[in-house]
């Protein structure tokens, strides 16, 4: 079971390793979560824009863990980027997993294009805060200069900023303002997936981390897989982060990484593969708007 937790700059304790769903169907979604925290798992992570809220919410009933034990997260879409908005969107997302708070909730993308928009939806997590609906908030894909121009015109420091870090894209100087900050550093696509499904997008060729000589080398050595020993690194580097898979396996596999540490030259080797080069969209010239997604009630 995991128990290595990071504290947030609210106090909230945030589990280092947690479950995820992006692009997990909702069909699959319940089973997944079930065997996730089955097998140990305390932190699950969904977002109203992936469609499987209620089935996570269903997973978490059908557990019979105690909820003091869990953490959950979700995030608000950019269709509800208001003031009122954002306070429908906490309510939805409740109602939909079936809580009565939930334990980080943050803005799922910036918005450049309507900064005053991702302002105003920002201070509507403030006010659910305020009232107890949710333990901390945060922001998901803020990169430094989104930071910039945000953080004066909020009155709550963002307690996390969950972007897209991984050994082939690890945005060290994001997550040095993070520390500045105090803003923790979560890692999504933690296993640098997205360097393979979004290559295409990207018109770069896909690259696996998980066969990289470096990684596999130290794997061979600590007798750990390719997965283990970069979702090591995350920790290890002071990170949390949220693979996800449907595989029983290979949820056992993600979890099972709390038996070794990395040391300081393994962790730099794996920081030395960075290209600088991201997977996912580019916030600046994505309108995320134009997917045309409006959560359903």
């Amino acid at each position: 079971m995991t128990n290595q937790t990071i504290t947030l700059n609210n106090g909230v304790e945030l589990p280092v390793l947690g479950f995820g769903v992006f692009q997990t169907p909702p069909e699959a979604t319940q089973a997944a979560v079930e065997e996730a925290l089955r097998i140990g798992y305390r932190m699950v992570d969904t977002a109203a824009a992936y469609l499987n809220e209620s089935e996570v919410g269903a997973a978490i009933a059908a557990s019979g863990v105690d909820r003091a034990d869990l953490f959950v997260q979700t995030k608000a879409w950019v269709s509800d980027y208001s003031y009122d908005g954002a306070l429908h969107a906490v309510d939805r997302s409740l109602r939909k997993l079936g809580l009565d708070t939930v334990d980080l909730f943050l803005l799922h993308q910036p918005l450049p294009q309507d900064l005053d928009a991702t302002v105003d939806a920002y201070r509507g997590l403030e006010r659910a805060l305020e009232e107890g609906r949710v333990r901390a908030i945060g922001i998901s894909n803020f990169s430094q200069a989104h930071l910039e121009t945000v953080l004066p015109r909020l009155s709550v420091v963002p307690a996390v900023n969950q972007v897209e870090v991984h050994p082939f894209y690890s945005q060290a100087e994001l997550r040095a303002e993070h520390a500045r900050l105090g803003i923790a550093t979560q890692a999504w696509s933690p296993l640098g997936g997205v360097y393979v499904y979004a290559a295409g997008r990207s018109g770069r060729e896909p690259q696996s981390a998980l066969s990289d000589p470096v990684i596999t080398g130290i794997a061979e050595r600590l007798g750990k897989t390719p997965a283990q020993v970069i979702l090591r690194w995350h920790i290890d580097s002071g990170r949390s982060a949220i693979p996800k898979s449907v595989r029983p396996e290979r949820i056992a596999e993600n979890l099972d990484v709390f038996d070794v540490r990395l040391a300081a030259d393994d962790i730099a080797s794996i920081d030395a593969l960075d290209t600088g080069v991201r997977g996912g969209p580019n916030q600046d010239q994505q309108d995320f708007r134009d997917f045309g997604l409006t959560i359903p009630d």
